[in-house]
């Protein structure tokens, strides 16, 4: 199982340019306004503020829907029943199924938010390497131990998903087909679950053990803290400040426009 978040970390691009600790401010703040959206007539502008930021960052469409795929088919088996559940106001009835109009409006909100908020955040973390986001993040205050664990996270997941590749490969080749669904395939995939979980744990442990050998969590109080700083560029500060203005009115123009604007 691969990753490869920062496959396209090394193109050249407006966003890839844009320092990592101030890229993190601007679009996480603008991540932030999407989510506020309530009213329907602000979802064309995220959309268009969305679109944009993408094209600039000069990734392939291909990275995008690949991401996106099973992210998607989770929010589509919530919206998807969304229309037949929610409010009153019935559009097309079906003998006992009825599509409402409620519902079918929250659908979209959601599935549009979604899809804006996923985007920018796979701009966000795909135009620069794992790592420095890493270290940005740091420098904008989040405790070492969690940046570490992210980073270890991250790193051993895709170990993981090798090992789980290896066993799926060795139970088909003694003959296993998983795509029959009975009481001895279930139990089978049960033993596979428990063995991948057994063997994370004891990873897990062997990790630790080799950090605590090599001093790590030692003393760290008493270390030289390193100096944090931004990189004070102009263009770093204007295409910040240019991001968090277009977030602060998308709050505020949600908290103005009147209550009957979808």
């Amino acid at each position: 199982m691969k990753l490869f978040l920062d496959r396209y970390a090394h193109l050249d691009s407006p966003i890839h340019r844009w320092e990592q600790s101030y890229k993190l401010v601007g679009l996480l703040g603008l991540i932030f306004a999407f989510a506020f959206i309530q009213k329907l007539v602000l979802l064309p502008i995220i959309i268009v503020i969305t679109s944009i930021i993408f094209i600039l960052s000069g990734l392939p469409l291909s990275f995008l829907l690949s991401r996106l795929r099973y992210p998607g088919l989770f929010i589509l088996a919530v919206v998807i029943f969304l229309p037949f559940v929610a409010g009153n106001t019935v559009i097309l009835s079906w003998s006992w199924l009825s599509l409402k109009q409620e519902g079918l409006l929250t659908s979209l909100l959601i599935s549009v938010r979604f899809f804006c908020i996923l985007t920018v955040s796979l701009v966000l973390f795909g135009t620069a390497p794992f790592l420095n986001t890493m270290k940005a993040i740091r420098t904008l205050g989040l405790p070492e131990t969690i940046v570490d664990m992210t980073i270890l996270t991250y790193r051993y997941l895709e170990e993981l998903g090798e090992m789980l590749f290896t066993m799926q490969r060795a139970m088909k080749l003694r003959g296993f087909q998983p795509k029959n669904i009975n009481r001895r395939n279930l139990k089978i995939f049960a033993q596979l679950a428990g063995s991948l979980l057994i063997r994370s744990y004891e990873k897990s442990q062997r990790v630790y053990q080799a950090m605590i050998l090599r001093g790590y969590g030692y003393n760290l109080d008493r270390l030289p803290k390193k100096s944090k700083q931004f990189k004070a560029k102009k263009q770093n500060l204007l295409a910040t400040t240019v991001i968090l203005i277009i977030a602060l009115s998308l709050i505020v123009a949600e908290v103005l426009l009147p209550e009957n604007i979808l």
